[in-house]
């Protein structure tokens, strides 16, 4: 599985009349697709956070509009993994309309995995072996 996509259907309010994606929303359509990803990976989030009071947070985002998506259209959110290290994820990632494969939004996103301290506060920690391995699965 070196990408994955998951598909979403933009709804009322996550674009303007002229399909403007609310720049939100395009985070929300990514973080998202990673989570259904750690999902089929065999590492939900909820079990991160059981087992070890840790999850990806994010870190860095740079994501550019590239065309309109209006309510009612499929869109496929792919996340690519550039690269891993020993606590954060690099994924490139690209919506695209799931019909004509026409761009929507592009770019990249760090995601940090980080546990949340008694005095809530976060503090980055290295990937557990188990799922460092199931990501890896993911590079090209």
């Amino acid at each position: 599985m070196p990408a994955y996509t998951h598909e979403v259907t933009v709804t009322w309010g996550e674009s303007d009349p002229f399909g403007l994606v609310y720049y939100p929303n395009i985070l929300a359509w990514f973080n998202d697709a990673e989570h259904e990803l750690y999902q089929q990976i065999g590492h939900p989030v909820d079990q991160m956070i059981r087992d070890d009071r840790a999850a990806f947070v994010m870190g860095d985002v740079h994501f550019r509009f590239m065309g309109p998506a209006a309510c009612g259209d499929r869109v496929a959110c792919t996340l690519q993994l550039k690269e891993i290290r020993s606590r954060t994820l690099l994924w490139s990632c690209r919506a695209a309309h799931a019909q004509t494969g026409r761009a929507i939004a592009e770019g990249e996103s760090t995601r940090i995995y980080a546990r949340l301290s008694e005095g809530g506060s976060l503090t980055s920690i290295e990937i557990p072996d188990g799922l460092r391995a199931a990501i890896s699965r993911l590079l090209p």
